[in-house]
């Protein structure tokens, strides 16, 4: 006997979701994660004090960046919810406080990797950005300590940054600063 195909995961199954938890439909498949870890939010938390003040402000900086925390992005068909996103002003001039998502594809996520994300971190969610053509992804992974960045060339992305511990960086796209590691790890 042959099992019928399962159906398509639809927003309606995010939107039953309880509230402590976090939902994505990659490939047609939800995928539900617990809120981050003090650890993991730590992480991410820090990564936004460090780049908003001179990409998202001009303070020290820049400027010209939308920087958001956990944005929730409907691109095509999945649903995806980075840790940060980014877009250029030029290209998102306003941000659409009307609407609960953003369709418009950023130019660049940070995602903080936890031990129960890790694998659709890396997977499925990246080639999902991949097709939406975001330029850059940041990977974080506050237990080892490390900061990968990865550029989109053409329909994949090549590596052009492994950083670790208490490293300085001029990580790209925001390589118009240096950003010490060792502010992510802090505790």
């Amino acid at each position: 006997m042959v099992s019928p195909a399962a159906r398509p995961a639809s927003y309606e199954d995010i939107l039953a979701l309880p509230d402590h938890v976090i939902g994505e439909i990659v490939d047609g498949e939800l995928h539900v994660s617990p809120r981050p870890a003090p650890r993991h939010a730590l992480a991410g938390t820090a990564l936004a004090e460090e780049l908003g003040p001179p990409f998202k402000r001009g303070r020290g900086g820049p400027g010209g960046w939308v920087i958001l925390y956990e944005p929730e992005l409907h691109l095509g068909r999945d649903v995806l919810v980075p840790d940060l996103g980014g877009w250029r002003r030029e290209r998102m001039p306003e941000v659409p406080v009307d609407l609960a998502y953003f369709v418009l594809a950023p130019d660049w996520v940070a995602e903080v990797l936890s031990p129960s994300t890790v694998v659709i971190d890396r997977g499925r969610k990246l080639a999902a950005y991949a097709r939406s053509q975001v330029s850059h992804v940041w990977f974080v992974d506050p237990i080892a300590q490390t900061l990968e960045v990865l550029r989109l060339d053409g329909e994949t992305y090549r590596v052009v940054m492994v950083a670790s511990g208490d490293d300085i960086v001029r990580a790209e796209p925001f390589d118009a600063i240096e950003l010490s590691l060792a502010v992510l790890w802090a505790r």
